[in-house]
């Protein structure tokens, strides 16, 4: 009958100890047999990285999805005079104070990255369809856009435009309608507040020139 060579090692190695002392014994096992080392440790995998937030991602608006954000009456508790305007500009919203604890809200389109602001000014002109004249600035970043355009409904300035001043001079910002609704309730403007024509239209029968505007 054919042994197996491991079984053999075994079996000779058995009558190998009990034959030799014991110090014997132990090393000859020890040549036999000798200690197997412990597996390495595994190499842990590297973590993932993280991955963006929703929240802190912009989207672009889209005309196909975009919902019309209508004004609302709404508590708000403030210092300010009646017929003060406030715009939040994280909220997207602009609230015209009523005097009585509350304000009319309106959705808002405000400043991309880069162009928001923040500050205290005045209405210092108003206009119905107003013109609009690309400022240098504009025209620097986008040599292809037009120069003037006449007032109307493709106008960029929407319905109604409130021009907005501080001490006296245009900041070149400006409360005003648009041409694209859909990009109310977004960042998406070189730091005007942009409005539903509707809306805006609204508003500019309810303030008077000299009209405090704060956007916090």
């Amino acid at each position: 009958m054919k042994i197996h060579s491991s079984i053999r090692t075994i079996l000779l190695a058995g009558a190998l100890v009990s034959a030799a002392g014991t110090a014997e014994a132990s090393s000859l096992m020890r040549i036999l047999f000798p200690p197997v080392a412990p597996p390495a440790a595994a190499t842990p995998a590297p973590a993932p990285a993280p991955v963006p937030q929703a929240a802190a991602m912009q989207v672009a608006p889209n005309p196909a999805t975009a919902k019309v954000i209508p004004p609302v009456l709404v508590r708000y508790d403030t210092d300010e005079k009646p017929g003060t305007i406030i715009v939040h500009f994280d909220e997207k919203y602009l609230y015209l104070v009523k005097g009585d604890g509350t304000a009319i809200r309106y959705a808002v389109g405000v400043g991309r990255d880069g162009f928001g602001w923040r500050g205290s000014v005045k209405v210092g002109r108003k206009a119905k369809w107003p013109e609009w004249n690309a400022p240098a600035e504009m025209i620097a970043r986008r040599p292809d856009m037009p120069r003037h355009m006449k007032g109307g409904p493709g106008n960029p300035l929407g319905a109604r435009a409130m021009y907005l001043y501080d001490a006296g001079q245009d900041t070149m910002f400006r409360i005003h309608g648009t041409s694209e609704p859909w990009t109310i309730g977004h960042n998406v403007s070189s730091g005007c507040i942009r409005m539903y024509n509707a809306d805006v239209s609204d508003l500019y029968e309810r303030i008077s020139i000299g009209t405090k505007v704060i956007v916090r």
